[in-house]
């Protein structure tokens, strides 16, 4: 299957396609100004059913190297859970053989953060996947 180019930073990739309002509202809740500051990720949306169902297994391979060098998901379990936490992936490559392939997932409220940090280089996606909560999510510092 031939699958469009993704963009090289911050690409909002939506893999389920059973719940059209549900993307609609991820998408709106991650890019939408965060109070007291208006911090918001700048975030590119990609919509398009060639990226459905695929797995983290096969995005990374599809990828290979970097960039992107982190890409966000929007699956089944960000439309269905309550909080709709967006899976980060973390694509280090060879270069960084241990980091590559890490997740967290993070509530669109936060995503100002991990966006807005990796994509300034100012932070390790690393500090993102320690500061998660017991259940894998990154919800704020």
């Amino acid at each position: 299957m031939t699958r469009p180019k993704l963009p090289e930073e911050s690409a909002l990739i939506r893999t389920d396609y059973t719940d059209d309002g549900a993307w609609n509202q991820v998408v709106a809740a991650a890019q939408a100004p965060q109070a007291p500051d208006g911090f918001m990720a700048d975030l590119t949306p990609v919509n398009d059913p060639s990226w459905d169902g695929i797995t983290v297994a096969e995005l990374l391979a599809e990828i290979g190297e970097p960039p992107p060098y982190y890409v966000f998901i929007v699956d089944r379990e960000t439309l269905t859970n309550p909080e709709h936490p967006i899976l980060a992936i973390d694509i280090s490559g060879t270069e960084y053989p241990e980091e590559h392939g890490q997740t967290v997932r993070v509530i669109p409220s936060a995503m100002w953060s991990i966006e807005n940090n990796l994509s300034l280089a100012n932070m390790d996606f690393i500090e993102f996947v320690e500061s998660a909560d017991d259940d894998g999510i990154f919800r704020r510092f």
